[in-house]
C-alpha cells in the first residue's frame, strides 16, 4: 500500500523563492522539480553525512543517487575533507600553477592505461568538449560518432531531444550510434559524407559490452585513422581504479574522467596518449579555476584512498549484493516487461518501461513517490559509495520490494494514476536503454 507522504513545506517554500531566480529553482535539470516533484519530494538538501541525506524540512534519507554519481567514498568522507582543510590554510588558486596539478597527474597517468598527459576541467562537460576538440585538431576532421550522455555542450547535446539553441550546422556534425552494435557504428564509417575525426562513447553504461564489441570499435578507430575517446565521466574510479578501459582491457586514444574524482569537488579530465595531448599546446582548452587547489586536494586523497583501502571491493560486494536482490523481487513479480535490472554492481539500474495500463513516466513517479515516502532517495539507479553499508542494502531491497509490489498491483488493476499524489514527471532525455 501506499506510504504517507512528508511533510515538504520548507521545501515548497524554497522553491518559490529560488524560481525567482534561478530557472528550474536548480542548476541541473537532474536535481530539479523536473525529477523530483515537490508534492512527493524535497527540493533541498541541508546537510549530509556518509550515505545519508538530510532535507530542509528535516527528514533523513539513504541516498543512492550520490550527487549523480559523483560522491564516491561518501558524504564528509574524513581523509578528503582533511585534505581540503589543510590547502585550505595555503590558498586556493593563484597566479601561477600549484604542485597539487602535477601530483594529481601524475597519480592519473600511474593508474589509466591510456593516460600519459594530463589536463583538468571542473565538469565531464569540459573535458570531453576538450577531448572532442583534441580529436578534431588532431585529425583535421569535423565528424563525431556518439554513444552515451557526454554532456551540455553544443557538440554533443544538439543530438538530443534538448538541442533547442544549438545551430542547425552543429548539429549535423555528430551522429549517434548504438551500443552493442558494431554495424550501427560501420554505417557512419562507410558513408562517403561523414569522416569521423571521433568515436565517443560511454565504455559502459545500462548493459555489459558484448563479448568483441568494444575490440571491433578500437579496431574500426585504427582502420579509419580515426580517435576512440572513453567517457569514463562515471566509469572511471567505480568500475575499476584504472577506469573500464583497464576492467575490460580496451585502450582508448582519450579518455575523460569526472565525478567521483574528487568525491563532490568540481575536477574533471582529459587524459590521453602523449602525441595527442601535445595538441593541448595550441588548441584553447583553458579554465581560470582549472588548478584550483581544494579539488585538486580532494582528488589526491580519493586517488590515495582507492590505491591503499578496499573501496571497489567494499562498493562492488554491496553492489552485487544489492543486484541479486533486485533481481530476485523482479523475478517473484513474474518478470514485467516494464522492469529491467541491469547495469554494474557499483551503478545499476532498475529500468522502467511503458505497461500496458500505465506510460513510463507515471510508473517512474509512483517509484519515487514510494521511495522518497520509505527513506530512500533514487532516481531509478543504484548509485553505490564506500558509505554505504549492508544495512543500507537491506534496507533498500525491502523498500524495492514493497513498492514494485505495488506497482504491479496497480498496473494490473489499471490504477496507477490513482495512487500518483502528483503529476507525473517530465521527460529531460534519454540516452541509456
Amino acid at each position: 500500500m501506499t506510504q504517507p507522504l512528508r511533510p515538504f513545506d520548507t521545501s515548497r517554500r524554497l522553491l518559490s523563492r529560488a524560481r525567482k531566480t534561478i530557472p528550474l529553482g536548480s542548476q541541473t535539470f537532474s536535481k530539479s522539480y523536473l525529477q523530483f516533484p515537490p508534492e512527493i519530494a524535497p527540493q533541498f538538501i541541508e546537510h549530509a553525512k556518509g550515505a545519508t541525506v538530510t532535507d530542509v524540512d528535516g527528514h533523513s534519507y539513504t541516498d543512492f543517487v550520490n550527487g549523480l554519481l559523483s560522491v564516491l567514498l561518501g558524504y564528509g568522507d574524513p581523509d578528503v575533507d582533511a585534505a581540503i582543510a589543510k590547502q585550505l590554510g595555503s590558498g586556493i588558486s593563484f597566479s601561477m600553477p600549484h604542485r597539487l596539478e602535477m601530483i594529481v597527474a601524475e597519480q592519473l597517468v600511474d593508474m589509466i592505461p591510456c593516460a600519459q598527459s594530463v589536463r583538468f576541467g571542473k565538469n565531464g562537460s569540459d573535458a570531453t568538449a576538450g577531448a572532442v576538440r583534441v580529436a578534431r585538431a588532431y585529425t583535421g576532421r569535423d565528424h563525431v560518432a556518439v554513444c552515451g550522455y557526454h554532456g551540455w555542450q553544443d557538440w554533443y547535446i544538439g543530438s538530443t531531444a534538448r538541442h533547442l539553441g544549438v545551430p542547425q550546422a552543429t548539429r549535423e556534425l555528430t551522429h549517434s550510434f548504438t551500443y552493442n552494435n558494431i554495424f550501427s557504428l560501420k554505417r557512419l564509417f562507410d558513408d562517403p559524407d561523414i569522416s569521423l575525426a571521433a568515436v565517443v562513447m560511454e565504455p559502459m553504461n545500462v548493459d555489459y559490452p558484448a563479448p568483441g564489441f568494444l575490440k571491433a570499435v578500437r579496431e574500426l578507430c585504427d582502420r579509419h585513422g580515426t580517435v576512440l575517446i572513453f567517457d569514463e565521466t562515471i566509469t572511471g574510479f567505480r568500475f575499476h581504479e584504472g577506469g573500464a578501459q583497464a576492467l575490460f582491457n580496451v585502450t582508448p586514444d582519450l579518455a575523460t574522467f569526472g565525478k567521483g574524482l574528487a568525491n563532490g569537488m568540481p575536477l574533471s579530465a582529459v587524459v590521453g596518449q602523449r602525441d595527442l595531448m601535445a595538441v593541448m599546446d595550441d588548441i584553447f582548452f583553458s579554465f581560470t579555476m582549472g588548478g584550483e587547489t581544494l579539488s585538486l586536494a580532494a582528488a589526491d586523497a580519493v586517488l590515495t584512498k582507492l590505491r591503499n583501502e578496499d573501496v571497489l571491493p567494499h562498493i562492488h560486494g554491496l553492489g552485487d549484493r544489492l543486484m541479486a536482490g533486485l533481481k530476485a523481487q523482479h523475478d517473484a513479480i513474474s518478470s514485467p516487461n516494464w522492469l529491467k535490472i541491469c547495469g554494474h554492481p557499483s551503478w545499476s539500474f532498475a529500468m522502467l518501461s511503458d505497461a500496458p495500463s500505465a506510460d513510463v513516466w507515471q510508473l517512474k513517479t509512483l517509484y519515487i513517490q514510494e521511495m522518497v515516502a520509505r527513506g530512500y532517495l533514487t532516481l531509478g539507479t543504484q548509485n553505490l559509495s564506500f558509505a554505504h553499508s549492508d544495512a543500507d542494502i537491506d534496507g533498500f531491497l525491502q523498500a524495492f520490494c514493497e513498492v514494485t509490489g505495488l506497482m504491479a498491483g496497480a498496473i494490473e488493476a489499471s490504477s496507477v494514476s490513482e495512487h500518483l499524489r502528483c503529476k507525473p514527471i517530465e521527460p529531460v532525455f534519454r540516452v541509456r536503454g
